[in-house]
């Protein structure tokens, strides 16, 4: 007696492709959920892609039609005249066919995942050190969740429910977003960040955009009790708790490095390291990430709200360029936003253009390395230095939101006291300093 196979339904395949035949209507109930390769029999794969090729041409697709095609490709051992009435009178309509369709590619999901399987083993196998094979491995899993469904499209009825939901969720204060802390950032981006959203925050080094990151991430894991994930592929771990701690105690980063404190420090930082220590906050100071490792890292927090990656340069992406590696990244990091329903906020370097421009205030073209950055985005922020006194304990910093997908565009400026790491809203406009560069650079930009 011959054993059935757990991961194929031949009965399921032929229902499909039978309901197929003798009503061609069915193709738009089965067409966003299944593909050829769904398929187990080569025959079964050969007929379901000559039935669409014929029914998205407006053509009738009936087992004559479907031979003549399957000859007309080369096919034709995919299935003879009578196996293809043998189909077509195998079911009695095709009111099923949409439940036959996701028995076929429940079994082909299934058929996946022991496929990645055996390769898991071929990895470990193999002769990469443990870090590639774990990046492989991830790599390979890393789009089986998406595989369960292909979602379909919603009518505008149901869009609107949400929507109203939605407007009503913000009103009664039960909206999910984030407050960045920052005043006129939430300002422009509507309250702050939502599960979704990719923003950039650009600017050259030294500028300050990791200690704003960081300065974002704390407000956020503490203000919402949101699990928040740091990705620091260039300063270790510890550099980067010694900044968050500079700037929850405010006690001087300085003073912290050479453990140069007076009692009254000590006892902040004392009440800074427990403020801190109780944070639903992670960081991970591997470098050169590629984006099926940021994917396992920020799937391995549970119930992660908020990434942030510093910074998108210095992952490893797919591409022969570096402008593809780098935009296959953007992309990866988009798509993991909606996933995993948090935001991420992605640190950039800009080229060096900008620091031979008057004012050296960012634009679009500065992103470095690649374009496809400001198409992925759905905010992207600039910073820049106003002053020119580099000794200055508190640093004006200008703030550009140049692209908001959801939101309005604006500049302000910010305070980054330098000694603590800290960053609040100024009181100044760009207005105070576009006057004097003005005055003695003949412009502003």
């Amino acid at each position: 007696m011959k054993t059935a196979q757990p991961f194929i339904s031949i009965e399921a395949e032929q229902s499909v492709l039978g309901s197929l035949l003798v009503d061609n209507t069915a193709w738009d109930r089965v067409a966003d959920l299944l593909k050829a390769e769904d398929f187990s029999r080569r025959e079964h794969r050969a007929i379901f892609a000559a039935l669409g090729r014929l029914i998205n041409s407006m053509k009738p697709a009936d087992v004559v039609t479907v031979l003549e095609e399957l000859r007309r490709t080369g096919e034709e051992e995919g299935g003879s005249l009578g196996y293809l009435n043998e189909l077509a009178s195998s079911v009695p309509s095709s009111r099923n066919v949409r439940r036959y369709g996701e028995i076929v590619r429940e079994r082909s999901i299934l058929r996946g995942m022991v496929t990645k399987a055996d390769q898991v083993h071929e990895i470990a196998a193999g002769e990469q050190t443990l870090s590639e094979k774990t990046d492989a491995i991830a790599a390979l899993f890393s789009g089986v969740d998406a595989m369960n469904s292909r979602k379909g499209p919603q009518s505008m009825s149901d869009v609107m429910v949400k929507v109203i939901n939605g407007i009503n969720e913000v009103a009664e204060g039960r909206g999910v977003v984030w407050s960045t802390g920052i005043q006129d950032l939430d300002r422009m981006t509507g309250g702050g960040l939502r599960p979704g959203d990719l923003m950039y925050l650009a600017a050259r080094p030294s500028v300050g955009k990791t200690s704003l990151s960081l300065q974002i991430t704390k407000a956020i894991a503490e203000l919402y009790s949101v699990p928040a994930l740091v990705l620091s592929q260039e300063m270790l771990a510890e550099a980067l708790g010694r900044r968050s701690l500079s700037s929850a105690a405010r006690v001087s980063l300085g003073h912290i490095k050479t453990a140069k404190l007076s009692d009254d420090e000590w006892g902040r930082l004392a009440e800074g390291v427990d403020k801190l220590g109780r944070l639903p906050m992670w960081i991970d100071d591997e470098a050169a990430l590629k984006p099926a490792a940021i994917r396992a890292k920020a799937r391995s927090v549970k119930g992660v709200k908020l990434i942030v990656l510093d910074y998108l340069q210095l992952s490893e992406g797919d591409g022969d360029t570096r402008s593809q590696q780098v935009g296959s990244v953007s992309r990866a990091l988009k798509a993991l936003a909606k996933e995993l329903g948090a935001a991420v906020i992605a640190l950039s370097q800009l080229n060096r253009a900008v620091d031979a421009r008057p004012g050296r205030r960012p634009q679009m073209s500065d992103l470095r390395d690649s374009g496809e950055i400001e198409q992925d985005a759905d905010v992207i922020a600039f910073l820049w230095h106003l002053g020119s006194d580099d000794a200055a304990q508190i640093k004006p910093i200008g703030l550009d939101v140049a692209k908001n997908r959801d939101g309005e565009r604006g500049v302000t400026v910010l305070n980054l006291n330098g000694a603590t790491q800290t960053w609040t809203q100024s009181t100044q406009t760009l207005d105070d300093f576009q006057h004097g560069k003005k005055q003695h650079q003949g412009g502003f930009e």
